[in-house]
């Protein structure tokens, strides 16, 4: 993906423009959503925060128009601060941007895997038809840096500019030797090993990205963090550079890759697109232990797998949601988002599809883990029609703790242990964790008979 050098990364948001794609009309949506949903309550979701070193991407795509937007953890002091990002055409000033770092959060807890719970009715009670459900309706819810580049280098600076706190060069090379003394020379600090993943790109004519921190723009902004950077651009390539970013990584490194798109589902050609386990039930204890539970399944079925494939978390359509872990973000968050087709007629006419009441907006969440020795080529996107929807759920099912009694009751209680012992063992084999450990948190069943005299007075 992209590198930084130095320390490790960054974030930012779209502005009245995108650049080369210019403004759209916005569409809109109207009620809340509720706290319940026909499937479950919504309790926990795996966002981000569960890993230590995680970047995050948001790729809002139709047709070749792309605005990508960039956002990593990066930590330390700001002044060691660089990125080189390969980009596939030559950016101008007004095709980047810097973004908020509140819509990276928006979709990350709007599509993150989630954790819902049911409470079992008591078994006595009358059982009346249910009435047809309803569907889901839709829910709205700086002077440049550098000189002038040293031609015995084979270095062109193509640009320079700065956007917010960020100063920019666009560069070209001939050579990734000449490209990485160039960097050196200009005081970017690459680790040993970079110039063999420059030369791919080099050989592919595409440009670099470089940005560092605008110290004062930086202080005068009085920011805590650094904010998402955005590009918006045109290229038939749909896809991501992530073999630069591994060439300073001292171990594995979690990605999330938000893709938005006006069809369907976006998968990885180059790599498998594998489904995360999910619609597992599961022992109400994990209510209180999600974030370890999510990990440790999350490594599992990465080693399982043979690690080098994308895990789907998360594909739906971003109009409406079942539970929600947030609600859809709004028209103008779309927009922060990099989304510029919304209400687009010309979108729903390359379809062929109907927009869902709302807008046309799909969300795909793809979860890559890589290191150095995996992951050879950069990944690579294709869009489709798919719309079925998908997320990473998982199910508490809670016990009826009343006092019923009557035979349906009795029959209850004796089945609680047997499904007490599957959700143990679904457990142990997402994870890995010992089976007898789990045992041991299961609740206590009582399974003696109820007095015949029960069923007369409660």
């Amino acid at each position: 993906m992209w590198k930084t050098l130095g320390k490790t990364s960054l974030l930012r948001r779209l502005g009245p423009s995108l650049g080369i794609i210019g403004g759209v009309a916005i569409a809109f949506f109207t009620l809340v959503p509720a706290a319940w949903a026909f499937c479950g309550f919504y309790v926990a979701k795996a966002d981000t925060s569960l890993y230590n070193q995680a970047s995050q991407v948001i790729i809002a795509r139709d047709g070749n128009r792309t605005v990508l937007t960039m956002a990593n953890d990066y930590q330390g002091d700001v002044q060691d601060f660089a990125l080189v990002v390969p980009v596939p055409v030559l950016l101008t000033e007004d095709q980047v941007n810097v973004g908020d770092p509140a819509i990276v959060e928006r979709l990350d807890a709007f599509s993150a895997p989630r954790l819902v719970e049911y409470f079992d009715p008591d078994p006595c009670a009358p059982v009346y038809p249910m009435a047809p459900s309803m569907a889901p309706g839709s829910l709205t819810s700086q002077a440049a840096r550098g000189a002038a580049a040293d031609q015995s280098l084979g270095v062109t600076v193509e640009a320079s500019f700065s956007v917010g706190e960020y100063d920019i060069v666009i560069l070209s090379a001939r050579e990734s030797d000449g490209l990485e003394t160039w960097l050196r020379q200009n005081d970017y600090q690459l680790p040993s090993g970079a110039s063999g993943l420059l030369q791919p790109y080099i050989r592919q004519g595409m440009k670099f990205f470089v940005a560092k921190v605008n110290l004062e723009e930086f202080d005068r902004g009085g920011f805590q963090s650094l904010r998402p950077l955005q590009m918006a651009y045109e290229s038939p390539r749909f896809m991501l550079p992530i073999r630069l970013g591994m060439v300073n990584a001292q171990q594995e490194q979690d990605l999330m890759v938000y893709l938005l798109t006006p069809s369907g589902q976006v998968e990885v050609t180059n790599y498998r697109t594998v489904k995360i386990p999910s619609e597992a039930e599961i022992p109400v204890f994990v209510k209180d232990e999600f974030s370890d539970f999510y990990r440790s399944m999350f490594q599992l079925s990465h080693q399982q797998e043979n690690r080098s494939v994308a895990f789907l978390e998360y594909a739906w359509d971003m109009g409406w949601c079942d539970p929600c872990a947030a609600n859809p973000l709004t028209p103008e968050e779309l927009r922060q988002a990099g989304v510029f087709w919304i209400g687009s007629a010309q979108a729903q006419a390359r379809t062929g599809l109907m927009p869902p009441p709302g807008n046309n907006v799909f969300i795909t969440r793809l979860h890559v883990r890589y290191a150095r020795d995996k992951f050879p080529e950069d990944l690579v996107f294709q869009e489709t029609s798919n719309r079925e929807n998908f997320q990473g759920r998982y199910i508490l099912r809670h016990a009826f703790s009343g006092g019923a009694a009557c035979e349906a009751a009795e029959a209850y209680r004796r089945s609680l242990p047997e499904r007490f012992e599957r959700e143990a063992q679904t457990l142990a084999r997402l994870t890995g964790w010992d089976v007898s450990e789990i045992r041991r948190k299961l609740p206590a069943v009582e399974t003696a008979p109820t007095p015949w005299w029960r069923r007369l007075w409660p």
